[in-house]
């Protein structure tokens, strides 16, 4: 059995993320469904995704500095217990007549503030529980990487086969109980780890893990790469419930297979990435595993038939799964321990800065010109973000490498 796996702490951890972001990717796709069937407005459907990632770009800065401060364990303690009952109150406003298209808003809106320091404490978490050690964490990260891309498998086809059976509405009931048994995981088995001195002193600045960001050259220009890209596959995966519910006849098992092919060939990626990052330099993987994620997507440009949209998600996904396990192990070593849980919430915060804008204009995009214009742009952004990201891996590895004599 791998190292981590035998540590119980980070083995429960898993297990609670497993649980709890199943029921996130299925409300991935019950929201939008039940706002497609509620109100038959694309528009809305961006708006109501765009007001989380608002939330999260808001308060991802200030979110990680209480993170930063309270801990990750319980950052993730207290974004279960109030997220969980947000979800729950969707269906139950539903049902009794008085949920407002504001009032869902403003759930969503803050349900969003808490995921910056979420995933923020997801990461910082690990090495809190196995130490500074990059190639312990680095393996952690990789499973940590396989279970979030399990998600993508479960969750969508789950939530594709309940939505059918009891409703979109049902499904986010299901959701907050995901979030309830993971508040329980975390309570009964990831103890809370003692924290140095030093590390509380340098939490007292709201912008320190900021201003970490933006003055390492590296980090800053990931940081920028990242949100276009990200703005992209947000651009994407809005596409893809329109494209079933338009081109097959509301079928909502399509949309989520298809976004199941994305999770099921990540989890592989996840798996090989074990034999491959050994072997090879870290950046090298980077450089060429990004681009290997972008140039798939091309293939959504002469989609047709559900079945070319797999392929490319499949293919995508694939490259996704080996190369994000050492990414984001780099990310999170390349900051110092006092400010490892705000720098990585700032760098979510930049993230998501552009995501809104990518979900909100896919939907309307979607709303008038349908999904081709979407499935070009978003090759198009992808290899161009991609190919920045391969860039400046090259670079950082070329620095890094000792000078010949």
């Amino acid at each position: 059995m791998p190292r981590v796996l035998r540590n119980r702490p980070v083995s429960a951890l898993l297990a609670a993320e497993v649980v709890s972001l199943t029921g996130s990717q299925m409300t991935w796709l019950a929201l939008p469904w039940f706002v497609l069937t509620t109100s038959g407005s694309a528009t809305r459907m961006g708006l109501v995704v765009t007001a989380e990632l608002v939330a999260v770009a808001l308060f991802g800065v200030p979110g990680g500095h209480v993170a930063g401060r309270i801990g990750a364990r319980r950052t993730l303690i207290v974004t279960n217990a109030i997220v969980g009952p947000l979800m729950l109150s969707i269906p139950l406003l539903h049902w009794a007549g008085a949920l407002s298209f504001g009032l869902l808003l403003a759930i969503v809106f803050v349900s969003g503030v808490f995921w910056g320091p979420y995933f923020a404490a997801q990461r910082a978490a690990l090495p809190e529980l196995l130490g500074e050690d990059e190639a312990l964490v680095g393996e952690a990260n990789a499973f940590l990487q396989a279970a979030q891309r399990m998600t993508l498998l479960l969750g969508p086809v789950i939530a594709g086969a309940l939505i059918g059976a009891i409703g979109a509405p049902a499904v986010l009931i299901v959701d907050a109980a995901t979030f309830l048994f993971a508040l329980v995981t975390i309570l009964l088995f990831v103890p809370a780890p003692a924290r140095p001195a030093s590390v509380e002193g340098d939490t007292s600045d709201v912008l320190a893990g900021l201003r970490y960001v933006l003055h390492d050259p590296f980090l800053r220009g990931w940081a920028v790469v990242m949100a276009v890209g990200d703005a992209a596959w947000q651009a994407l995966f809005a596409a893809l419930p329109f494209y079933a519910f338009t081109r097959y006849h509301a079928d909502a098992k399509i949309a989520g297979l298809l976004i199941a092919c994305f999770g099921v060939s990540a989890v592989v990626g996840n798996m090989l990435s074990f034999r491959i990052r050994p072997r090879v330099d870290a950046l090298l993987l980077i450089a060429v595993g990004v681009m290997a994620q972008a140039l798939p997507l091309w293939v959504l440009t002469a989609a047709g038939p559900a079945w070319i949209v797999a392929v490319a998600l499949l293919l995508s996904g694939l490259a996704n799964g080996v190369v994000n396990p050492s990414l984001h192990a780099m990310l999170t070593m390349r900051l110092p321990p006092a400010v490892r849980t705000q720098g990585l919430s700032a760098i979510l915060a930049l993230d998501v800065l552009l995501a809104p804008v990518g979900y909100l204009l896919a939907g309307v995009v979607l709303q008038h010109w349908g999904v081709t214009p979407v499935f070009f742009a978003v090759p198009l952004v992808q290899t161009l973000a991609m190919g920045a990201r391969a860039f400046a891996a090259h670079r950082e590895r070329t620095r890094l490498q000792p000078a010949v004599p």
